[in-house]
């Protein structure tokens, strides 16, 4: 599955690896995962990670991002990780590389590499990585299994998802016979300041039922800045809070930005990623996300949702 990837590393003395703008533990677990296991591998690679800040993800060792030359993309090979589509992928340059790959385990969207390989049988693209690693009989050292263990459990959440198979299970183990520190990695990912706890409770409060299966949060610019808290931490870190409603099949939180309205849908019944994807954004059956216009479109989100089930 993985020949024409491997082929490619083997090929490029310089690579540079991407992944989507406003990184979830999954991006960032990827990212930093495949960077070190080409290191290792191949110690005469010059491997380089680029995008956004990795955020709450920080925590991961190998997180902190290259800063890379326009010029370094000529001869380079530029691998794009857990991207759906070209639009969320953070720094564009990956396109001016020589040869492009893409590895995901999104439902497709698009084209956007030369080499493409998306299998949405993993419940995360750490998970993938994982594979490639072990099916190339590749070394994976503590830090590259470390992240790609946070990965795998934040896209997984905590291995309770439909996503996760026995598969799933056999790549963590492969990981964790690294002996990686695993409380560690939920002590980072699950322990939080009281001030965050508490708007966490402020935000349930926020929680609308629609009385036909669905759920949802708006938040205003005004009270996203009253929080306190980042995008991410709004946008990703509350859609969580509706999963365990009795009544509720699917949820969506809402994050007006100046960028336009943060959309994150769940469904622990329908596949949602169509509705997503009407409105540009894209992902799984039972998790997706798009960005949208205004308050009308997010509305008109809510009633697609409801619909589902009539």
């Amino acid at each position: 599955m993985f020949e024409k990837i491997i082929v490619a590393i083997r090929a490029y003395n310089r690579i540079i690896i991407h992944r989507h703008s406003n990184p979830d533990g999954d991006a960032i677990g990827s990212q930093v995962g495949l960077k070190y296991i080409i290191k290792e591998a191949f110690p005469e690679k010059e491997v380089l990670a680029v995008g956004d800040s990795a955020g709450r993800y920080s925590f991961i060792e190998g997180s902190e991002m290259d800063e890379v030359a326009d010029e370094l993309y000529k001869d380079a090979l530029a691998i794009v990780l857990d991207t759906s589509a070209k639009s969320l992928i953070s720094d564009l340059r990956y396109s001016t590389a020589k040869e492009t790959a893409r590895l995901d385990h999104h439902i497709f969207v698009e084209t956007i590499c030369n080499i493409e390989l998306t299998d949405t049988s993993y419940e995360s693209c750490c998970g993938l990585i994982t594979e490639l690693a072990r099916e190339c009989e590749l070394p994976i050292g503590e830090v590259a299994a470390a992240a790609l263990y946070t990965g795998m459990v934040t896209d997984s959440g905590r291995f309770r998802y439909d996503s996760t198979n026995s598969n799933t299970h056999s790549l963590a183990s492969h990981l964790m016979k690294t002996h990686i520190d695993t409380g560690v990695i939920y002590s980072n990912l699950y322990r939080d300041e009281l001030k965050r706890i508490q708007a966490r409770a402020l935000f349930t409060l926020k929680i609308q039922d629609t009385g036909r299966g669905v759920a949802y949060i708006y938040t205003t610019k005004e009270e996203a800045a009253e929080s306190g808290l980042d995008t991410f931490s709004i946008s990703r870190g509350m859609v969580g809070t509706m999963s365990e409603i009795r009544g509720i099949d699917s949820w969506v939180n809402f994050t007006e930005t100046d960028d336009g309205v943060l959309c994150e849908i769940r469904s622990a019944k329908y596949n949602i990623n169509p509705i997503a994807t009407s409105h540009g954004g894209g992902g799984h059956q039972k998790a997706s996300g798009a960005t949208l216009k205004d308050r009308a479109e997010a509305m008109a989100v809510v009633e697609e949702l409801c619909a589902l089930g009539e």
